[in-house]
């Protein structure tokens, strides 16, 4: 039996990159997973590949309808929702934090910061009424060794690092534990904006800031969110961890 069985969990921007990682995992390991994109057709084929253990919802996680509409949604597969897993994310093209077109911030801020409220809003009652849960927030090694020209998707990332300390202070006595994962830029579809294109120079301009030598990958985060989201991780709660590659030390 896997360390996730009989979990249900709500992913959201799981339609490629980390959050596909991530829900493959979970089913691997058992749970019921609903994958919540934009992307309705990728999502729809996420779901698709992973049998009757997922299901899909089209959500737009900066408004509050579609947030409720997915909460909805998970518990049309269960009848609660053990798991909340953040990951929904965007970024800016990189250059000087003066540059920054006011959409683009406001985009930034929207998805990386706003869905967060929206989603807490939303389903810390429904775990506070079933007698617990965890919410897991994919933040990054940016929001702690900031890069030049990714001003604000780094400030964003430190909100969410900082965000997700003050959620387990208060969420700790209600039996919600929350949890951030900090990955090092990884193989999803956002490393090329971050990167301000996809080159082999820019790949060994990153690369020779990894220690391991390598990008993180939607496996790594799959891992290391099935163990954070399960019983065994009771104890870790607040805590900020880094999956890069010794990039930070």
């Amino acid at each position: 039996m896997g360390r996730l069985a009989d979990k249900t969990a709500v992913i959201t921007g799981a339609a490629s990159g980390f959050g596909a990682g991530i829900a493959r995992r979970f089913v691997e390991e058992g749970a019921r997973v609903l994958i919540a994109d934009i992307n309705e057709s990728g999502a729809r084929d996420i779901a698709a590949s992973l049998g009757d253990s997922a299901d899909y919802c089209r959500t737009d996680v900066t408004q509050a309808s579609d947030v409720a509409a997915m909460c909805q949604a998970a518990l049309s597969m269960s009848e609660k929702v053990d798991i909340l897993v953040n990951n929904a994310g965007v970024t800016h093209f990189p250059g000087g934090l003066e540059t920054i077109p006011e959409d683009e911030f406001d985009r930034v801020v929207n998805v990386n910061m706003r869905a967060v409220y929206l989603t807490s809003r939303t389903f810390v009652p429904l775990m506070k009424a079933q007698g617990g849960g965890v919410i897991l927030n994919i933040a990054s090694t940016a929001g702690i060794s900031p890069r030049p020209g990714l001003s604000w998707y780094n400030a964003s990332k430190g909100w969410l690092n900082t965000a997700t300390r003050s959620m387990a202070v208060e969420l700790a006595p209600d039996n919600i534990r929350v949890v951030a994962l900090n990955p090092v830029a990884g193989e999803t579809p956002l490393l090329a904006t971050f990167m301000g294109g996809d080159t082999p120079e820019n790949r060994e301009r990153f690369l020779s800031t990894i220690p391991v030598g390598r990008f993180s990958t939607p496996e790594d985060l799959g891992n290391a969110a099935a163990w954070v989201c399960s019983d065994e991780a009771g104890m870790v709660t607040g805590s900020t961890i880094e999956l890069d590659g010794g990039r930070t030390i």
